[in-house]
């Protein structure tokens, strides 16, 4: 059989579709052309909807609570202090570029989530933003790392934005610039520098671009021109969207031909109006205690709880988790097994029923995992789940504050939060054309896709379906 053509995946990290598929239409030439050309539509994300863990959802096939994994930070284990930042230590998981390298297939791998610290690939690997500084490990083979040295148009390699929760726009304008084309002219250097079958680039700069550049955009702009016109504050998103599709058509013209492309987003990005304070909720129910109750706002874990009379307690984010802290299982655990599950069926009640400052529903949902996810695994994973308003509140895990609905975020300045859908664009070879968007499309399907593109069967355990060739 013919080799299949070589696969290019380009994330963008939060990439909003009403940005690339209708707001910004007719103004991102390459995006819109390969639109044109191939098949595209919203790709809902997981549950959460957040970076940490909506890349290994993708490239792996497998849902969070397969995983393990259910946010950027999680418990150690089953006490009341100590989280782990997860890196690429915490999972055991083959990706989807482990799968293809059993078939003999070579990859380039750039600034994917969770490749830090670097394992063994097939190809090359350069490692993402939770990679502490350029001083750490973080190529493989290790002395890539040397060789990007010597790249004038590439080091100092950064692999994140410093501090992009500022008051200092400009500043931030020039990191993400440079920040991003230096992550796009290394990609380039090793696409024709290398020998490889499947490469895969994601760009975090949107992110951090939307979280401090976001608006929502004006009622009766009819186009970007107008939009800035209205508000000029939108003018850095709008110019960053056409960084990227600048950027997107640089690489293009790199690349080898004939090629497939797939642009992916893991999630999409929103307003946020404010905060729900969680833990300051539960603490005026009376289900977290304190021996000496906080006169200012305090960060839980600087808190004096009174964990021997505390039912549940909370973690802030772009959505919430809780945890209920049950008799023998953990230490200073009051409620007994029988009742937890009551227990955590009002909380969740109660909180979906909550009203804002202006008494209207918040609309919020508390999901279980058991009920989402096909396993629950970890060391000590959320008994809950909690999107507040929708994704328009994030959830503040702050206590001693004196109010349930903080303008403020707990971890600086932030004008977006992530929202349930992204995006996805295919085309190219072997891509066939559909004038409207495609329905249905998820992020577990990754993987089964491009599994699928190069002819192997999916692993039993994975989920998804493969997007371009149809299957279950």
């Amino acid at each position: 059989m013919p080799k299949p053509p070589r696969l290019v995946v380009i994330g963008l990290d939060s990439a909003a579709p009403e940005m690339v598929f209708d707001r910004l239409a007719g103004y991102l030439p390459n995006l819109d052309r390969l639109r044109r050309t191939g098949r595209w539509g919203r790709l809902r994300s997981c549950d959460p909807p957040i970076t940490v863990p909506a890349w290994m959802v993708a490239t792996t096939g497998l849902d969070p609570g397969q995983l393990g994994c259910y946010g950027f930070r999680n418990r150690t284990d089953r006490g009341y202090g100590k989280l782990f930042t997860a890196t690429a230590l915490v999972n055991q998981e083959p990706r989807v570029w482990d799968h293809l390298q059993h078939a003999g297939l070579a990859s380039i791998l750039v600034g994917i989530p969770q490749t830090y610290p670097p394992k063994p690939v097939n190809g090359c690997l350069v490692a993402d933003f939770l990679t502490p500084t350029i001083k750490s490990p973080y190529t493989w083979p290790p002395e890539l790392a040397h060789e990007i040295a010597t790249l004038p148009r590439v080091h100092p390699y950064e692999f994140d934005i410093e501090n992009f929760r500022t008051n200092e726009p400009e500043r931030l304008r020039a990191d993400l610039w440079r920040m991003t084309r230096k992550r796009f002219a290394l990609t380039r250097h090793l696409a024709i520098s290398r020998p490889w079958d499947f490469l895969m680039m994601v760009e975090i700069g949107l992110d951090r671009c939307q979280h401090a550049f976001w608006r929502d955009w004006p009622e009766n702009a009819a186009t970007p021109e107008e939009a800035c016109r209205i508000d000029p504050a939108l003018a850095t998103l709008i110019d960053y969207y056409r960084l990227l599709d600048e950027e997107i058509g640089l690489l293009f013209d790199t690349l080898p031909q004939p090629a497939t492309v797939y642009v992916v987003s893991d999630h999409g990005a929103r307003a946020m109006e404010g905060g729900f304070a969680l833990n300051e909720w539960l603490a005026r129910r009376g289900d977290l205690v304190f021996l000496k109750p906080p006169d200012k706002p305090t960060r839980l874990e600087q808190a004096f709880v009174d964990w021997s009379k505390t039912k549940a307690w909370g973690d802030g984010g772009y959505y919430g988790r809780i945890f209920l802290n049950v008799a023998g299982r953990e230490p200073q655990g009051v409620l007994k097994l029988e009742e937890a599950e009551a227990f955590g069926r009002k909380l969740a009640d109660d909180l979906e029923n909550l009203v804002d400052p202006e008494g209207r529903p918040m609309g919020n949902r508390v999901l279980k995992p058991a009920s989402i996810y096909q396993e629950v695994n970890g060391t000590a994973p959320p008994d809950y789940l909690a999107y507040f308003s929708e994704l328009r509140r994030r959830s503040n895990g702050m206590v001693g504050l004196d109010t349930l609905f903080p303008a403020e975020n707990d971890t600086g300045q932030d004008l977006a939060n992530h929202d349930f859908d992204g995006c996805w664009i295919a085309s190219g070879a072997g891509i066939a054309l559909s004038d409207k968007p495609e329905p249905n499309l998820h992020l577990i399907d990754f993987t089964a896709t491009v599994l699928g593109h190069f002819g192997l069967d999916r692993p039993p355990r994975i989920q998804g379906r493969d997007l371009v060739r149809g299957g279950a």
